[in-house]
């Protein structure tokens, strides 16, 4: 169970007025599934890892907005 993705079923009330949502995710941060780090862990190249933050791919947890959480900018 090394997805970073996680899923939950939250109560749904039948007294909410709100139309219920199901299921929900969360993205749980990769560095919890590595617990020292090990010689030899594969590196980016410079470019790379500041592209992706990160100097090695095991930690690289990439965001990915959702297009319904996006909200407008109101000036």
């Amino acid at each position: 169970m090394n997805s970073q993705i996680r899923v939950y079923y939250p109560y749904v009330s039948p007294f909410d007025p709100c139309p219920p949502i199901r299921e929900k995710a969360y993205m749980v941060p990769p560095q919890l599934f590595i617990t020292f780090q090990p010689p030899g862990l594969p590196q980016f190249s410079p470019y790379e890892a500041l592209k992706y933050g990160t100097l090695w791919p095991a930690l690289f947890s990439p965001y990915e907005p959702k297009m319904s959480e996006r909200r407008p900018h109101h000036e």
